[in-house]
């Protein structure tokens, strides 16, 4: 007879698919040990299956267009930030795209951002990212240079789109056919794939940054706008990477 151990050990590097099979067997052993190993395992598989619902459902508007071979969806990070770049990012995710737990930058965890940029980077068609810096953002403010990132990100693709998915906006300037969905981080996988992209960029651009600027926190506080960071803001200036555009407020006479 097999122990708890081994059991645990079977069940653990079976694959999704030999897992239904397993449960069914071990949920007729007598001992609750491996009841509960059962119990859990099967938990597992539920919870998996509800993802893929989820994220069956989070590629609605991509499947609006079944004669489209290239859906690109976009968004930006690093609009609300009082120093550094926005960043945008356009993804094209393939028609058959088995990637789990996109979703929108922000409900996703640090740790689970950084394995999803990899498995996007691996497995996307073709992924452009656009930067737009503190000073150009002063110049022509900050909805203008989102629209700059955006079309960067589009032109940089190896392989573009022929039809754009937007977070919310309407990008000028392009002639892409696109398509603005509220909250669209959320509800398109390709939006969420762009919005983790441009995310992670970011944060490890701003981390590059801390180095040079160790004064103001951006490991941390990513540019936002912390106590931390107006703190140090009101006690060193801003540097070179401050929008000058956002802080006058705070620094009152030093704008």
């Amino acid at each position: 007879m097999e122990s708890i151990s081994e059991i645990k050990e079977r069940l653990a590097t079976a694959s999704n698919e030999q897992l239904p099979e397993l449960i069914a067997l071990y949920k007729n052993d007598p001992r609750s040990g491996v009841l509960k190993l059962a119990e859990s395992f099967e938990k597992k598989l539920a919870a998996l299956q509800k993802e893929r619902d989820r994220m069956y459902e989070m590629f609605h508007y991509e499947r609006l267009y079944p004669e489209v071979n290239y859906i690109g969806g976009i968004d930006e990070v690093g609009r609300g930030p009082l120093a550094g770049p926005v960043v945008a990012c356009c993804v094209i995710l393939p028609k058959d795209c088995d990637i789990l737990y996109l979703n929108d930058s922000k409900q996703v965890p640090e740790k689970k951002r950084e394995e999803l940029y990899d498995e996007i980077m691996a497995k996307a068609v073709s992924v452009g990212i656009g930067c737009v810096g503190h000073e150009v953002i002063d110049e022509i403010n900050i909805l203008q240079a989102t629209f700059e990132a955006m079309r960067q990100a589009i032109a940089s693709m190896p392989v573009k789109p022929e039809h754009l998915l937007v977070d919310a906006v309407h990008i000028p300037d392009i002639r892409i056919p696109q398509r603005g969905i509220i909250k669209g981080d959320a509800k398109s996988a390709s939006i969420a794939a762009a919005s983790i992209v441009a995310k992670v960029t970011r944060d490890r651009m701003m981390c590059e940054l801390d180095v040079k600027y160790p004064a103001y926190g951006f490991a941390k506080n990513k540019g936002y706008g912390s106590a931390e960071h107006i703190a140090a803001l009101k006690q060193y200036g801003p540097c070179e990477i401050h929008r000058r555009s956002f802080i006058g407020g705070i620094l009152g006479e030093r704008e």
